[in-house]
């Protein structure tokens, strides 16, 4: 699924510049506990679908080597999250959808859980 598919998909809003037009999205992992996205191993063609909405959020997917934040419940991105998160060629959406009904979006679309 490429970007313009998930924002269709979620009704989703793209925050950040997209660089990643051709960018795949195989793979899905929800959680609001960022330690448990740095124990990921493999992080190629993944998005995070998370509730956090924050720095800390960034700074993880960029340590964790991660394209794309999928932010839910409404919940917006601050101007520092955007400008750091384009500064790391980190793409964010933000969805209306709860993590459950995006998770559950995402998995009806063919997109795999990590675990």
């Amino acid at each position: 699924m490429n970007i313009y598919q998930l924002l269709d998909l979620l009704k989703g809003e793209l925050v950040t510049k997209c660089e990643k037009e051709n960018f795949c999205i195989e793979r899905g992992f929800t959680s609001d506990l960022m330690s448990d996205v740095l124990t990921i191993e493999s992080t190629d063609n993944l998005a995070i679908i998370t509730g956090l909405s924050n720095l800390q959020t960034i700074r993880t997917a960029e340590m964790a080597g991660i394209d794309i934040i999928i932010i839910v419940r409404g919940k917006k991105s601050t101007a520092e999250m955007i400008s750091l998160a384009e500064d790391n060629d980190i793409v964010i959406i933000e969805t209306p959808y709860s993590a459950f009904y995006t998770s559950a979006l995402l998995f009806n679309a063919g997109v795999k859980p990590l675990f």
